[in-house]
């Protein structure tokens, strides 16, 4: 049925965002203080964070916004923190080495679902686990890119543009550094609708 709904999110994004009308504060907000140098579309999230389980591992929001994204822009995912107690620190830090090792599709489900699903994820052992399973890393390389300098750099540049946003909840996702959707103005009557409005919001604010 999962399957059959994410179909449908291609023939709702036909309507594209330039035939939609869309109002700052109901399905986006303009940022009080606009981050400049931000990646063009950037999502924060925590593993630990139900709804952001939910936006990846049940409504496949991010993959239809990937998907409705023109060729030259790149949705950006940060994790925060904030969330999972001492532990939020390591699974962004665990984030930083998906990202420098250009893994990050292949683990973000794993670990999603080993943190939240089957609990399997206890500990930085566990984790280390799912890159080597799901990514095919070796021990070697993952240690040396958990100690290397671009990870703890890529750490510190997840961590400041937390700070910079002002991130106090997740999923949020911003435009340009100047706008972040509103994921409660938008069109709930349908899983469909929902990705579809989250997809041509983004694409109207790219092109403002």
């Amino acid at each position: 049925m999962k399957k059959v709904l994410f179909a449908l999110f291609g023939a709702m994004l036909a309507f594209g965002a330039s035939a939609a009308t869309f109002t700052e504060g109901k399905q986006y907000v303009a940022v009080e203080k606009p981050v400049n140098g931000a990646p063009k579309v950037v999502e924060f999230f925590s593993f630990f964070c139900p709804h952001c389980y939910d936006f990846e591992r049940t409504y496949k929001i991010n993959q239809a916004v990937e998907q409705g994204l023109p060729s030259n822009v790149k949705l950006v995912r940060y994790h925060v923190d904030f969330l999972g107690g001492d532990y939020g620190p390591i699974l962004t830090h665990a984030w930083a080495v998906a990202i420098a090792l250009g893994v990050e599709d292949k683990v973000m489900d794993p670990i999603f679902d080993g943190i939240q699903k089957s609990q399997t994820i206890k500990d930085q052992a566990s984790l280390k686990a799912v890159f080597i399973n799901a990514a095919g890393i070796t021990s070697e390389a993952y240690d040396a890119a958990w100690n290397s300098f671009a990870v703890k750099a890529l750490m510190s540049q997840q961590e400041k543009a937390a700070v910079d946003f002002n991130i106090n909840g997740v999923p949020a996702l911003f435009v340009d550094g100047k706008y972040q959707i509103n994921n409660s103005g938008l069109d709930t009557s349908s899983l469909a609708n929902f990705a579809a409005d989250y997809v041509n919001v983004t694409k109207f604010l790219l092109n403002k």
